[in-house]
């Protein structure tokens, strides 16, 4: 059924109270006004600067009642004939024991016709007396068909408020802008366009990386999640060849550029163990890259909270906020931090209920948000969420071999603007058997302090140096990353 089918069928039962919790009014009103082609009824509004008014006639009545909501209820309650009433912000009177006591018997009908109150805001609490007599009714956001109208809208008026000069429109950029704003109503989702168009007359691929940005801050109200500016291409990071494929052929099926075959679904994500400093995090970005989408991060340290039902309270927001911003990446860095104890109970259950969530949330959703966690200590992750099906697939991140530590090399000294044309990669490689990427990252720092203080430039020999000066986490941790290495081998896929 439309919108409009399960808003006429409300108001045909003869629903007493409806709560309709949206910033977009207008939208309201004429939905209701669309209403009555199929259920008459006198149609009111109402607004504590503009009091009750007849809205359903040609033009506006003058107002039938003074602003004052107990006396504008004491109206409805008095009128003749049953109807139908927008009350605009109403809820914050309803703290008020005459009012709230009004409302109450009308919704009751005591006395009065068969009214129904239509309560309208952005955020509406209801008295626990009146909450359990409320029907919510929740408005659909715009499908891609009415954003991309809400787009030409706004084209056209660029051109009208600027003498006639038309909006350059790039066709593939504007698909993909259209199919960004899903998710936002159409006043959130026409402020964003607007704000795109109106700042240099064209539609373009330069205008997502702003859109992501927009969409993002209008959305974050959980506050728990953390948008990454700046993603990875996979041409940033050396090796994980096994990775790159697997994203390539995906991402497709991800962005929505070709339709599925019946029975496939679209990828929802996956599990990056590793060696610590060996690219996960990295790699994590550069999914979002390959995927050409955003990029958002969730701590999962930021969500406890030492108050009951805080804690699965900001999860749940946290997700919601991420599968509104979707298409996106949702990065969770250092899984095991956030449900190492869920086998615990030294925290009132708290971690369970949390893991509980997070599982259900994994198995339901259906927006398109691809999940990457990384974890580093597997042994602290619960067994649940290991198990086959969580992820699509879980991918072992290793020490880099030799081919992809001189890549590392390269791209490291080319970053930081080093003439690495002389330098001998593959024996820098050789030297840094068993290092980290981020460990042959910080060798290349290491060469540049010491050539700055010598006043000297860098050369192989001083890279050379450093990396011998280097004990590698392989070395001084050598029991625990074996270890993990061994336990990796059988029950993962390699990422190179």
């Amino acid at each position: 059924m439309s919108e409009l089918q399960d808003l006429t069928s409300l108001v045909r039962a003869n629903t007493a109270l409806i709560v309709i919790e949206t910033p977009d009014e207008g939208r309201v009103v004429d939905l209701f006004r669309h209403l009555l082609m199929n259920v008459w009824r006198p149609l009111y509004r109402w607004s504590i600067t503009e009091g009750l008014r007849r809205i359903d006639l040609d033009g506006e009545d003058a107002p039938i009642a003074p602003p004052d909501a107990t006396t504008t209820l004491r109206t409805i309650r008095g009128m003749d004939q049953r109807g139908i009433h927008l009350l605009l912000d109403f809820h914050p009177y309803l703290g008020y024991a005459t009012t709230q006591r009004m409302l109450r018997e009308i919704v009751d009908r005591r006395d009065c016709k068969d009214h129904s109150i239509v309560l309208v805001g952005a955020k509406i609490e209801l008295p626990p007396d009146l909450e359990h007599l409320a029907v919510r009714f929740s408005l659909r956001l715009p499908n891609e068909n009415a954003l991309l109208k809400l787009v030409q809208d706004e084209a056209a008026l660029y051109m009208r408020e600027h003498g006639g000069k038309r909006v350059e429109v790039d066709k593939d950029a504007l698909a993909a802008i259209v199919r960004n704003l899903r998710g936002l109503s159409l006043v959130d989702a026409r402020r964003l366009a607007r704000h795109l168009i109106f700042r240099d007359g064209v539609i373009c691929a330069d205008d997502l990386p702003e859109l992501a940005k927009l969409k993002f801050e209008l959305l974050n109200k959980s506050g728990n999640l953390h948008f990454e500016y700046d993603t990875a291409r996979f041409s940033d990071v050396a090796g994980l060849a096994r990775l790159k494929a697997w994203v390539g052929q995906r991402r497709a099926a991800f962005t929505g550029d070709v339709a599925l075959p019946v029975g496939l679904d679209p990828p929802k994500g996956i599990l990056l163990l590793g060696v610590q400093g060996c690219g996960k995090s990295l790699a994590a970005k550069a999914v979002a890259g390959g995927f050409n989408v955003p990029l958002v991060r969730l701590d999962f340290g930021t969500l406890y909270n030492k108050y009951h039902g805080e804690t699965e309270k900001n999860l749940r927001d946290a997700l919601a906020s991420a599968e509104q911003i979707s298409p996106c990446v949702l990065w969770i860095d250092e899984l095991e931090k956030g449900l190492a104890s869920a086998g615990g109970s030294d925290d009132g259950g708290v971690s369970r209920r949390v893991l509980g969530y997070f599982l259900t949330w994994m198995a339901e959703r259906k927006s398109k948000v691809f999940l990457v966690a990384t974890a580093n200590a597997v042994q602290d992750l619960p067994p649940e969420l290991l198990r086959k099906g969580r992820f699509d697939e879980i991918f072992f991140v290793d020490l880099p071999d030799h081919g992809a530590r001189a890549e590392i090399f390269r791209i490291h000294l080319a970053r930081r603007e080093v003439d690495w044309e002389g330098f001998s990669l593959d024996s820098l490689a050789e030297a840094a058997d068993g290092f980290s990427g981020a460990e042959i990252e910080q060798a290349v720092v290491s060469a540049l302090y010491a050539a700055h203080a010598a006043q000297s430039p860098v050369d192989e020999a001083r890279v050379l140096e450093e990396v011998r000066n280097t004990r590698p986490l392989s070395v001084l941790m050598a029991e625990q990353v074996n270890a993990l290495r061994e336990w990796a081998r059988s029950r993962t896929v390699p990422a190179d």
